[in-house]
């Protein structure tokens, strides 16, 4: 197996609204990140994931780009772009950036001269119908949207601000490939390609089920995976990214482990993609939709299956990716772990999870602090416009609100946006004006200052896990992984091995104690300091030699 950089990176997601505010406006920005590459490089981290900071209206947070070729005037101008490029090169960080290609803001020239008339040029850049199907957004209402000015509907997959790219038409694609070619000319090492398994639409536009795959909306069989996205892909790899050494990932909702030797592989668009299973499992088998009990059982017997299942599939094809949260699920810590007694214990077993798993692991900004879910109870504490559109229907409908709430706390993609928690000082050393989203009150008690003074804290665990990681790559990167015990849904016991050693993973993943027998093993590293024999203590982890 080809040993690569990318290949064994750890990767740090930065969301730059929430990480660090530079000038006092409430909202982090690039310069507020330049002023935080200390905390990166000494983490230990070997790129940076940035969201989306090309200019938009921040409809869905930077996901509706106007212009592809600018930044967002909130966060800085491209020549602070290019300092914070520059930087983090200085310290051998690479930068991979985030990119929207299956939709635009309807602020976009292309959508503006779009919808001005019918026999525009562009009007071909956006799907435009007489009569609409039986679609329905992922974001909640219909996907299409009808337009007055022109008489016809448009479609979109995601909020009504943000209609899909037509890719079945030629020169939409060459714009686009001109787009991407452009920034990594300007020296960047990669993108994170969301949303790129739904670029694809079936031709005929047929009417979906009522309740589509994975409990997803209605038509999603239509426009996820759909019947030209391996031949898109192809196109894309053959124009932009052949011959550059580059880390591609797609977020693929709606691809299956079979269809990864269409998809990935290191002479593809995508060298890897995330698998999204195990982030589903609280929902339900009604899926991505609010309105549904949550969280809904699940066992993590169901967990380990899915992360075996993909591990034996990217074997095959491609390569591994594996994260516990990100900026669209709630706070990992909350959800896998406990946000209240066991907090440091439960945040040192998922962290010693992640980083033992094979492949490229992805951290999300505030995870190595244990920032928990901010359990807002107003909605006006809310910014996610998939969170607001949810409550304006769930009123309309006439929900208990005090219902409605509970989901959304413990739900809302929020969750994972308020700033980043630097210190116990005003803002939390965020900012020193309002922020644009209000605090986790727990920044007082879970911060960078705080744990950065005190060496059995999460911060310190990540940093020897990371270091530890990176000392026994040829085992913790491209090892062999076995797991024992399947169906258990207390412990979680995995082998790391290469050659004829490796590592015993023992995670407990329960708020009790358990039985463990170590038998001939060799004790490396306990996350709670000392080990006790024959049990194992709660959300307690262990590293063994073997």
């Amino acid at each position: 197996m080809s040993r690569q950089w990318w290949k064994e990176a750890i990767v740090y997601q930065i969301y730059p609204r929430s990480f660090m505010d530079s000038n006092g406006d409430g909202i982090g920005d690039l310069r507020g990140i330049i002023q935080r590459i200390d905390h990166l490089a000494s983490l230990g981290v070997d790129a940076v994931w940035l969201n989306p900071v090309y200019r938009s209206p921040n409809v869905d947070n930077g996901y509706d780009i106007s212009d592809f070729f600018s930044i967002m005037e909130e966060l800085g101008t491209m020549e602070d772009w290019e300092e914070l490029l520059h930087a983090l090169h200085a310290r051998g960080i690479r930068l991979v950036m985030d990119l929207v290609l299956n939709h635009t803001s309807d602020q976009h020239p292309w959508f503006i001269a779009s919808r001005a008339l019918r026999d525009n040029p562009y009007r071909h850049y956006y799907i435009w119908r007489d009569r609409p199907n039986n679609w329905r957004s992922l974001f909640e209402g219909p996907a299409w949207e009808y337009d007055e000015a022109t008489g016809e509907y448009y479609l979109h997959v995601f909020a009504r601000e943000q209609p899909d790219l037509n890719w079945a038409y030629p020169p939409l694609r060459e714009e686009l490939y001109r787009m991407v070619n452009w920034w990594l000319d300007k020296g960047i090492d990669g993108f994170r390609l969301d949303a790129i398994s739904v670029i694809s639409k079936h031709p005929d536009f047929p009417d979906g089920d009522e309740v589509g795959p994975d409990g997803l909306a209605p038509g999603t069989p239509y426009f996820m995976n759909g019947p030209h996205l391996g031949e898109y892909l192809e196109e894309l790899y053959r124009r932009c990214f052949h011959g550059r050494d580059l880390l591609t990932v797609g977020e693929c909702a709606g691809v299956h482990p079979d269809d990864l030797p269409h998809l990935v592989g290191d002479d593809k668009a995508l060298k890897s993609i995330f698998f999204m299973d195990h982030m589903f499992l609280d929902l339900g088998p009604d899926g991505y939709r609010f309105g549904n009990p949550y969280p809904y059982p699940w066992r993590w017997s169901q967990f380990k299956r899915i992360v075996y299942t993909w591990y034996k599939a990217f074997s095959r094809a491609g390569w591994m990716s594996f994260y516990l949260g990100n900026h669209d699920f709630p706070r990992c810590i909350s959800r896998f772990g406990c946000d209240g007694e066991h907090w440091l214990a439960s945040g040192k077993m998922l962290a010693t999870l992640l980083l033992t798993m094979p492949g490229t692991i992805y951290l999300y900004q505030g995870d190595e602090i244990g920032m928990t879910n901010a359990h807002f109870t107003s909605i006006t504490d809310y910014r996610d416009v998939e969170t607001l559109n949810y409550y304006r229907r769930a009123m309309e409908e006439g929900r208990d609100e005090g219902e409605v709430m509970a989901e959304i706390m413990a739900r809302s993609r929020d969750n994972a946006r308020t700033p980043m928690q630097w210190s116990a000082e005003t803002q939390a050393g965020f900012t020193t004006g309002e922020p644009w989203i209000p605090l986790n009150p727990n920044y007082r008690t879970i911060n960078v200052a705080q744990q950065e003074r005190d060496p059995d804290s999460l911060l310190s665990y990540y940093r020897r896990l990371i270091r530890m990681r990176k000392e026994h790559v040829d085992v913790l990167v491209y090892g062999d992984l076995l797991m024992h015990d399947l169906d258990s849904d207390h412990l979680w016991v995995y082998d790391r091995t290469a050659g004829h050693g490796g590592f015993r993973i023992v995670l407990n993943l329960t708020p009790e104690e358990q039985e463990w027998e170590e038998g001939d093993a060799a004790l490396v590293l306990s996350s709670l300091g000392d080990a006790e024999t024959g049990r194992l203590r709660p959300y307690e982890a262990r590293i063994y030699r073997i």
